[in-house]
């Protein structure tokens, strides 16, 4: 199981993302683990390397399972830790060898184009404080089909034909 994490970084009103140019769906920077980091060292390692901004005292918010489908049998589940951030050093780069990049109004993300499970975590790290956990279940096309997300005081679930994910 591959494991990545991403972190949200704060400046006032504003959030940096990625434009990945795949799909052109905005994501948090990040990318995967290697051998023997921590999921915090991989957080600011892989924010520096796409963005050239180091991230100064991430925190943990969120820990998901990602499950990706065909005909009900499972081909490809990765695990995501998300992190916040609001204080940083340095300077974005110009270009970033990942996609582009783009400091975003945070009343502006829920209208960008995304994973659909993406803007659960998105409301949530922008919103509360805790850590949410969750499984999201999802196409080879990435359309959602169905997720549980949980914290301290909330659970949230849903599948494709109950609700309009």
């Amino acid at each position: 199981m591959q494991r990545v994490t991403n972190c949200i970084l704060e400046k006032g009103n504003e959030v940096l993302t990625l434009r990945k140019p795949k799909r052109g769906w905005w994501v948090a920077p990040g990318g995967k683990m290697e051998v023997g980091e921590s999921i915090r060292e991989t957080a600011k390692r892989e924010f520096y390397e796409e963005t050239g901004i180091t991230i100064k005292n991430p925190e943990l918010r969120g820990v998901f399972t990602i499950v990706v489908e065909e005909n009900e049998d499972v081909v490809n589940e990765w695990m995501m830790f998300t992190f916040h951030a609001k204080e940083y050093d340095g300077e974005l780069l110009e270009k970033s060898p990942e996609g582009h990049l783009a400091w975003q109004e945070k009343t502006s993300i829920s209208n960008l184009p995304m994973a659909s499970g993406d803007y659960f975590i998105w409301d949530h790290v922008l919103n509360r404080k805790e850590i949410m956990y969750g499984t999201f279940y999802y196409t080879k096309d990435f359309d959602l089909l169905s997720y549980r997300l949980e914290g301290d005081d909330f659970e949230l679930s849903a599948k494709k034909e109950e609700s309009n994910i």
